[in-house]
């Protein structure tokens, strides 16, 4: 079945599938963690090595390997990007998941993503703070929230005025 941009089917389990690039992208990275490929790229280079004496080691043979590797680096750069990508997609959508479902996590967090490197900064000088609230605790179930102490911090703000 396709979806309104006709980009998208899915399988009778209800797994999508997306493009045909997608799905090689998907396939190939797979395939290139393996031991299979990891195999075979050593074949090649003792492939390549027996090759030398027969080639007499010239130029030709030298600019092979390296227009070989020059070419499968030059693209696997760009596989690896796309499929770390999707990764992190999937594990900040998982995360998001998880914050949204816990009762007392902050929501403004789901999002955090999108947030500029000034205000992930402030949020991570912020968890830091609260870890110092907790070792002062000494419960290690004691939990606090941004919100919990953002409250904490008015009340003293206004006690303190």
């Amino acid at each position: 079945m396709s979806n309104e941009s006709g980009s998208t089917r899915t399988t009778p389990h209800g797994r999508a599938h997306g493009s045909w690039m997608e799905r090689l992208s998907t396939r190939m990275a797979q395939w290139t963690g393996s031991t299979g490929a990891q195999v075979a790229a050593f074949g090649l280079i003792l492939g390549w090595l027996v090759c030398g004496p027969v080639f007499h080691y010239s130029d030709t043979w030298q600019m092979t390997i390296n227009t070989a590797t020059t070419i499968v680096t030059f693209l696997m750069v760009f596989m690896i990007q796309r499929a770390q990508n999707k990764e992190s997609a999937t594990s900040a959508l998982k995360l998001s998941e998880i914050v949204a479902a816990l009762d007392g996590a902050s929501n403004r967090l789901i999002d955090v993503g999108d947030l500029s490197e000034a205000e992930i900064r402030t949020l991570q000088e912020h968890f830091r703070r609260l870890v110092e609230l907790s070792k002062q605790d000494g419960a290690l179930t004691k939990s606090h929230s941004v919100e919990e102490a953002a409250a904490r911090h008015e009340r003293k703000q206004s006690s303190a005025e």
